[in-house]
């Protein structure tokens, strides 16, 4: 776990909330423009803890592939747990 806190830094986790907050975005935008800041929250909480818990599950791998890996695996999780949320929200 502390290696991928080390791999993302400062930096990467404002790109990890911004990834989420685009994600969200997007959301709100397909969804007709309703629950926009649900979506937007969604989006970060989505996009702030996949890493963490595919670290726990795959260990050293996500923090090897560097913060690319990092928040494209973040974007993914953004997107699931918004579909849990569109489900929820509608």
């Amino acid at each position: 776990m502390e290696s991928v806190l080390q791999a993302i830094g400062t930096v990467g986790l404002i790109l990890l909330v911004l990834a989420g907050l685009l994600a969200g975005w997007i959301a709100s935008v397909v969804s007709g423009g309703r629950h926009k800041a649900a979506y937007l929250a969604i989006g970060v909480v989505g996009a702030l803890i996949t890493p963490f818990i595919v670290a726990l599950l795959g260990g050293a791998v996500l923090a090897a592939g560097g913060l690319l890996a990092i928040i494209a695996i973040a974007l993914v999780g953004a997107v699931i747990v918004l579909i849990i949320g569109k489900m929820i929200l509608d």
